[in-house]
């Protein structure tokens, strides 16, 4: 026969159970092993998933690039009498030891 504290405890252990099972229902367990279980499907997504990534990829590069040369493009066009002197000294230090030879 059960006991008193029997109820109690088995009460406790069917909220319990019933916890899990909402969390697992939470977590879409059972979409994830029916995705595990159809390697077809997963094999498809994760290839959108890899074009996707490389796409985005792509993406950002170009515009992280173009911006970067956009910004070289402006800092050598202001500072450009001071470069242009610097390369024209080293131009003509190689000329310079060119005729010396």
């Amino acid at each position: 026969m059960p006991e008193a504290g029997d109820e109690g405890q088995n009460t406790r252990i069917t909220r319990a159970l019933l916890e899990v099972s909402r969390q697992l229902e939470r977590s879409k367990i059972a979409e994830y092993v029916t995705l595990l279980n159809t390697p077809g499907r997963l094999i498809y997504l994760n290839f959108l998933a890899g074009i996707a990534r490389g796409v985005g990829f792509a993406v950002g590069a170009s515009v992280l690039a173009a911006l970067l040369i956009y910004f070289l493009q402006r800092s050598f066009v202001v500072n450009l009498p001071i470069i242009g002197g610097f390369i024209a000294q080293i131009v003509e230090i190689v000329l310079q030891q060119l005729r010396a030879r």
